[in-house]
């Protein structure tokens, strides 16, 4: 381009076009034709109006000059174009030039991860062969099983072709910082397919017990990169985070963003605002549309809300808002996705200082780097890991036990008969009501059965109709039948009923036909929280049709269909719900044979689950477990276990069981208890404020001060 700088010119239709592209072309710099486009045609130009009510918070009848004047801000056909900018056709030109030396495309972006330098003459593959036999032997003892031998070779092979080993190394990098630092971690997702995962130490589900299929996890007919997601303890995830940053720089790593979609609900409250609607008319609205489809939207359930569905401001106001659905609204940050580059994070996209302290990101939202192949490894935090882990260092210190994820014993009779019971507060994942009703019905009984419990009480299964129909078949109360030899290899595990996404997949490749891209697609289709969910789009013409031709009832197939169709709300994946189940077995475990280390556990893992304090203290006394009250002698900030009474040690709670208190001040009170507080005096004089004092006397945490009564401290504290 022969020039550096240009001036932006436009037809506003404002009355002073003329006059103003006039007094741009005297300055002396190149003039552009623009449009000062908003929308791509002139309908649009209502939405247009509304997004800016969005974002000034106010209606369409409030918005005044804040609208634009007309609806000239579309792209214009370039006929118009010349026909506008007849007097400088100079404007059109150039336009053209800058047009035509914009050659960049998303294509010419190509991600480049970080090499693994050769160590101790051992190359990256070499290298991860060594730490994955290493890691065998400890799962496994001295002698490897043929099976897992077998399997072992065939992953590596496979890990080689694709060139994957500098992958594998850099998550096994951080798992193992995380066993340096002491932070509980466990692998989730499809990575529990793999075997070399789990003598890596990145996942402790052993997919060879589980069923679990390495092409779940990584396979030839799909050209995208592997994914392992890692749960770490919630408290000291950011260490970790941390880490990653420092070991590969800011410049070379960052987080992803998540772009939030206007989804129905939202969107149906976001235009209903600017349009001037009532709270109850939007609400009601809310309740009676549940989705936007091309055939429109059920009219007899507006009319159920007491709407009428020909209402020109009702009709205008869902118009609207199915033109808003999958619009983005808000930038946000990923949970803990990371993007980790050879080069420059900037050479790919934009970089920015996130909300957090000590954060960098992208500007990117996840979705659109996976469309670029550009690989996300995810750094997850999980209360549940945190109350593991502290759990484990309980039962060490009190019980001299060295338990890990790996070596709790499973199997448990005690543990599934406590399960069925739906004895389960404070238990992960199966501790909310609708859980613990499901569990006297699906009664688990082995490890699998924790899987589909897992999986089950979900709004997929739930919405698809598969709950009963698998329960029924579960208790015998009826046949279990397979409408062919393929499926029944498909859906035996689960009873001939789909539960899973992967089962989903499979069906769609083996009875109706699907390619492996297609089946790929439709399980896209059904991820989780999606707001452009289009599986409705592969009813008639691919999967209906496509069973029907291959012989199966249209009746069969449609009502797999609308199993599948249940997946679109959210569909959960085996190999996550087998992580999951892991952790549901093993806080299982805790409960029923540590119900002590299991409540102080809990409480110092709060805010997390369901319960709140009062309820996870009653449940521990249910089981036997002496709670002491708080108590300024013998309270630390955390909740601790003092002498056995009976078969369980007491529990303390601590300080942080009282609303109100802070650390800090607790802090000065525990340093300075250098012989047990006998008066108010003792404690003003660590420094504590009047608040905390007060605050310690609401809870009656100077029961044990023997000269003065809490009534009369409560006094003194007030008359102070």
């Amino acid at each position: 381009m022969g020039n550096a700088a240009y001036i932006a010119a436009t037809y506003s239709y404002g009355g002073d076009d003329t006059k103003k592209l006039y007094r741009l072309s005297q300055l002396g710099v190149p003039m552009v034709a623009t449009g000062d486009v908003h929308y791509h045609e002139a309908a649009r130009r209502e939405l247009q109006d509304i997004l800016t009510c969005i974002r000034e918070k106010c209606t369409i009848h409030e918005a005044g000059f804040r609208l634009h004047a007309n609806a000239e801000r579309y792209i214009k056909p370039i006929d118009e174009l010349h026909r506008l900018f007849r007097k400088y056709p100079e404007a059109i030109s150039n336009a053209l030039e800058i047009a035509e030396a914009c050659t960049f495309s998303l294509d010419t972006l190509k991600y480049i991860e970080p090499e693994e330098a050769v160590v101790n003459g051992l190359t990256a593959q070499e290298r991860l062969i060594k730490y994955t036999y290493a890691g065998a032997h400890e799962r496994y003892g001295d002698f490897i099983p043929e099976k897992v031998r077998k399997q072992l070779k065939f992953e590596l092979n496979f890990i080689q072709g694709r060139k994957l080993a500098p992958y594998f190394l850099r998550v096994y990098k951080y798992t193992q910082k995380a066993e340096e630092l002491g932070i509980l971690h466990q692998g989730r997702g499809s990575a529990a397919n793999s075997v070399v995962c789990y003598c890596l130490a990145i996942t402790a589900v052993d997919p060879m017990k589980s069923r679990l299929l390495f092409s779940r996890f990584m396979s030839d007919a799909r050209e995208e990169w592997p994914d392992i997601d890692v749960d770490f303890e919630h408290e000291r995830r950011e260490e970790i985070i941390q880490y990653i940053y420092e070991d590969y720089g800011r410049d070379r790593a960052a987080i992803v963003a998540t772009v939030t979609q206007e989804r129905h609900r939202g969107a149906i409250r976001d235009v209903g605002k600017a349009m001037g609607l009532s709270e109850d008319t939007i609400k009601r609205i809310g309740a009676s549309i549940w989705d936007f489809r091309e055939e429109g939207f059920d009219k007899d359930r507006l009319l159920e809300q007491g709407l009428n569905p020909n209402d020109p401001l009702i009709c205008k106001v869902l118009e609207l808002t199915s033109l808003l659905m999958g619009f983005p609204r808000q930038l946000g940050q990923h949970t803990g996705g990371f993007v980790i580059t050879a080069g420059k994070l900037s050479d790919l996209c934009p970089v920015m200082n996130a909300r957090m302290e000590n954060r960098t990101q992208l500007e990117w939202n996840k979705d659109d780097l996976e469309d670029l192949g550009i690989l996300k490894v995810d750094v997850l935090g999980l209360g549940m890991l945190t109350m593991i882990r502290k759990s484990f260092d309980l039962v060490l210190h009190h019980y001299g036990k060295k338990l890990t994820l790996a070596n709790v014993p499973q199997d448990d009779f005690r543990v599934y008969e406590m399960i069925c019971q739906a004895d389960t507060i404070g238990v992960f994942q199966i501790e909310s009501r609708a859980q613990m009703s499901m569990l006297p019905r699906l009664k688990p009984q082995c490890f699998y059965d924790l899987v589909i419990q897992v999986a089950i009480v979900r709004p997929g299964p739930i919405q698809g109709d598969m709950m009963h129909p698998y329960l029924r078949r579960r208790n015998g109360e009826e046949a279990v039948e397979y409408p062919s030899k393929e499926l029944e290899e498909i859906l035996g595990r689960t009873l001939g009923i789909p539960l899973f996404q992967e089962q989903a997949m499979e069906i769609a490749i083996v009875a109706a036909g699907f390619t492996p891209a297609e089946a790929d697609s439709l399980r896209r289709s059904m991820a989780t929280f999606k707001a452009d969910g289009k599986l409705y789009l592969y009813e008639k013409k691919k999967l209906v049709e496509g069973m029907v031709a291959r012989g199966y009832e249209e009746g069969f197939s449609r009502r797999v269909f609308k199993q599948l169709q249940g997946f679109e709300g959210y569909g959960f994946p085996e190999s996550h719900a087998a992580s999951f189940a892991l952790l549901v077995y093993i806080s299982s475990w805790l409960k029923c044979y540590y119900p002590d280390v299991f409540c102080t556990a809990l409480l110092n893992s709060q805010p997390m689950g369901f319960y709140q304090p009062a309820q996870i203290v009653g449940d521990a006394r249910n089981h036997g477990v002496k709670v002491l009250p708080v108590d300024v002698n013998y309270s630390f900030w955390d909740n601790t276990m003092e002498e056995k009474d009976g078969n369980y040690y007491a529990v303390r709670l601590g300080f942080r069981q009282v609303k109100g208190l802070r650390e800090q001040e607790m802090a000065l009170l525990i340093a300075n208890r250098n012989s047990p507080y006998n008066q108010v005096d003792q404690l003003r004089s660590t420094g504590l404020s009047e608040t905390a004092l007060e605050r310690l006397s609401d809870a009656d945490a100077f029961s044990l001060i023997r000269l003065r009564s809490a009534q009369s401290i409560m006094g003194d504290i007030r008359l102070r």
